[in-house]
């Protein structure tokens, strides 16, 4: 490839992500609210969906729950990943935790033009996979194992996801939900959106282990969790 054409492109494919986060940085009230409630109306509307959403052993298994509402893909030959995520976890009693806020980073080489925005669900299965969302980093595939999910009203019994998966992730981009590979995308905290949520410095550890109260307007993000196992239980 010319070099001054690789150069033009790898221009490109940053100028495409940057473009639209140009407030990747800090982030006010406000802006985790909406956050928590794109991430309520993903989840709804895939569950929604008849024969679609995710089986119910999935979503009545997974230890946390983690929502990246249109996250960015985008390049040209050099493509990329970002997004801002809310995640939650189950806490002692069935009940589940206030949600902790993560962005998502993440980069590919391929045959990629222009710029997606897609929806991103993470179903966390194992208690290991689960403490991975209180580290400070950590890569999807190198650091914990992902794949892609199965849909539809059961997971079928030939994939074992149950033994050797510790996340499975889902897309929907333009009305088509699937399970879709993720490796490779770095998650951390999204501390500054944490402390602009509880209006004081916490961390994801304390927030997800049920040490911190979910404050009133995280109720609709959590009742789309309750729910979204309470419609996958009637499709069983």
């Amino acid at each position: 490839m010319n070099p001054s054409f690789r150069k033009f492109a790898l221009a490109a494919a940053l100028l495409a992500l940057a473009l639209p986060t140009l407030s990747w940085g800090e982030q006010d009230k406000a802006d985790t609210e909406l956050r928590l409630e794109n991430a309520a109306a993903v989840l709804k509307s895939i569950m929604s969906a008849p024969e679609k959403g995710i089986p119910e052993e999935v979503m009545s298994g997974a230890k946390c729950v983690a929502v990246v509402p249109h996250m960015l893909k985008g390049g040209f030959i050099v493509g990329g990943r970002r997004g801002r995520g809310v995640a939650t976890c189950r806490v002692p009693g069935g009940g589940w935790s206030a949600p902790a806020f993560f962005t998502m980073t993440g980069g590919d080489v391929g045959a990629q033009i222009g710029v997606e925005g897609v929806d991103l669900v993470m179903m966390f299965m194992t208690e290991q996979g689960a403490r991975h969302l209180l580290d400070a980093k950590f890569q999807l595939g190198v650091d914990v194992s992902a794949a892609a999910g199965p849909i539809g009203r059961h997971a079928s019994a030939g994939i074992d996801w149950k033994v050797n998966t510790q996340i499975l992730t889902y897309s929907r981009a333009k009305g088509a939900f699937a399970g879709v590979a993720a490796g490779g995308s770095y998650i951390q905290p999204d501390q500054d959106a944490d402390r602009a949520y509880y209006g004081r410095p916490v961390t994801a550890q304390a927030i997800l282990t049920g040490r911190v109260k979910a404050p009133r307007s995280a109720e609709g993000f959590l009742a789309a969790v309750r729910g979204a196992k309470a419609q996958a239980n009637k499709k069983s």
